[in-house]
């Protein structure tokens, strides 16, 4: 990454409508700035941060991508910053009325040729890591399984070198909870799903209690349209059995079980797939008001290409969607796929509802700090990761995929916990962008993050896999940096290359999203 400093005063209008634009050079412009169309700084605007184009008066609306993301709260002077305080939050668009796949994209050209080197598993699927995933019913085994995974990778993974690691899929829920409460199926879902995400080669192994809610039967063949998961019984280790007489005999039958199957994933090698099997994930987290403008868009443009190669391409994050829903319900493949967005958008607004919060508590302090004003200008942003293509599925919170294409996957915006929600749909890869900056990484899947800017790209250059930064100084357009993201997508997926989070081996832990009552 080359460092870059812009000398020249620019700003980034984003729509021919628009009355703010957000400044571009690195730690903003001072009082008295000129920009090259005549306009003049009044005060000093921070990177990121909006400007008035216009004079704005009390009342009237803010337009960014051509949309309103407030209405002014005061008189607002040209020139002047459009600071977060002067945007009053608009109302959420309402979902009675949209119009469903009225504006539905044509198709785009197939894009053929392209491959990568993959893991196929019996089932069909394809992963991008060779891993021994370890599935756990319950939160209380998850000291003894990091116990087990340590000795796995220091004593067992060196005799099996073509297995790239252990994954312990530890989580908070199990026991002390609502277990037949509606809302449990999201929870108990997850962790079913997890344990069938093909980068663990359909070898599964359950470590339980033995006392919990979340029987090992339950999690695994736990009905309500779920695939059964065939496992016999000595691939399930249960703690409380009597046959284990103090801890080191619980650690022996676990590494006895782990070690049946990392002779058989040993024996799996990397093979060339068409890039139609990838499934790839697209988050945002850290946010800023370039996030829309560079590394959003370039992600849109990727998203775009893999559609083209016949693969599938998830976004998610209901609340960074919600302020923008009219702009996606037009594009859904038929009006059953509208339907379900819709249903998707009432649930979560039903849950904020419940928690007595609202969508105002989006953005983050950090997101703010970045130059976003509210969760509307962040929505605009963010749904620019989906691309122009039609969506042809909806999913619900750990839902797997029956269609490939553009899919939207319903998740919380947090960042973990969208993560691990995406990881149990089905995803093999992720692609992350952020402007703030954040080492988020996950075990399971290669991470590949990108910056919107190149102030973040030039200070955690070895934390930054790709540098979406260069599109608002107007060194490459989003399409350049979309190819390069695209072709970084097949060698991150082949093995060729490495994210930075995999090198330093920078992992969240998994974060199960639980809208059930805890007991």
């Amino acid at each position: 990454m080359n460092k870059i400093t812009v000398e020249t005063p620019l700003y980034i209008k984003v729509h021919e409508s628009d009355n703010v634009a957000i400044v571009v050079n690195n730690h903003g412009l001072p009082a008295g700035t000129m920009f090259a169309g005549g306009l003049r700084l009044i005060e000093q605007v921070p990177q990121g941060h909006k400007v008035a184009l216009s004079a704005i008066a009390r009342g009237e609306p803010i337009l960014r991508y051509g949309e309103i993301i407030g209405y002014a709260v005061q008189d607002i002077a040209q020139g002047s910053w459009v600071e977060e305080s002067l945007v009053a939050l608009p109302e959420a668009p309402p979902l009675a009325s949209l119009p469903l796949a009225n504006q539905v994209p044509p198709p785009l050209p197939p894009l053929e040729g392209y491959t990568f080197e993959g893991y196929r598993n019996a089932d069909g699927s394809v992963g991008t890591r060779n891993l021994l995933g370890i599935t756990t019913s319950v939160h209380c085994v998850a000291g003894v399984v990091d116990h087990v995974v340590r000795i796995i990778e220091r004593e067992l993974l060196p005799r099996y070198p073509n297995v790239d690691g252990v994954v312990a899929l530890n989580h908070l829920y199990g026991c002390g909870v609502a277990i037949n409460a509606p809302a449990a199926v999201v929870p108990i879902r997850t962790v079913h799903n997890l344990a069938l995400n093909a980068n663990f080669g359909g070898e599964i192994m359950v470590v339980s209690l033995g006392c919990e809610k979340l029987q090992p039967e339950r999690l695994l063949a736990p009905g309500g349209g779920l695939e059964a998961i065939n496992v016999g019984d000595d691939d399930i280790i249960r703690l409380q059995d009597e046959q284990f007489v103090g801890f080191e005999a619980m650690v022996t039958s676990i590494l006895q079980v782990a070690e049946r199957h990392l002779q058989r994933l040993n024996q799996r090698q990397r093979e060339t797939c068409p890039a139609s099997e990838l499934i790839v994930g697209m988050q945002c987290g850290g946010s800023d008001a370039f996030s829309g403008v560079t590394a959003n868009p370039a992600v849109g443009f990727a998203s775009d290409l893999l559609v083209r190669c016949g693969a599938t391409v998830m976004f998610s994050e209901v609340t960074e969607v919600r302020d923008a829903i009219h702009l996606l319900t037009p594009r859904v493949i038929d009006e059953a796929v509208g339907k379900r967005l819709l249903e998707e958008m009432a649930w979560y607004d039903d849950y904020l509802n419940q928690g007595k919060t609202d969508r105002s508590a989006n953005p983050s302090p950090g997101n703010k700090k970045g130059g976003l004003a509210n969760v509307v200008e962040k929505a605009l942003g963010s749904i620019a990761k989906s691309g122009r293509s039609a969506i042809v599925e909806v999913l619900s919170p750990g839902e797997r995929p029956t269609r490939r294409g553009l899919i939207y996957a319903a998740t919380p915006a947090s960042d973990f916990v969208c993560g691990t929600q995406q990881l149990a749909s089905g995803i093999t890869l992720q692609v992350f962008t952020t402007g703030r900056g954040t080492p988020y990484g996950l075990a399971a899947i290669p991470v590949i993050k990108m910056a919107t800017r190149n102030a973040l790209a030039e200070r955690w250059h070895d934390l930054m896999d790709i540098n979406a930064g260069t599109i608002a100084t107007g060194e490459e357009t989003i399409e350049q940096v979309g190819w390069r993201l695209f072709e970084l997508i097949l060698d991150i997926a082949s093995g060729r290359k490495q994210t930075w989070s995999d090198r330093w081996g920078i992992h969240n832990q998994l974060a199960v999203f639980n809208p059930a009552p805890v007991t």
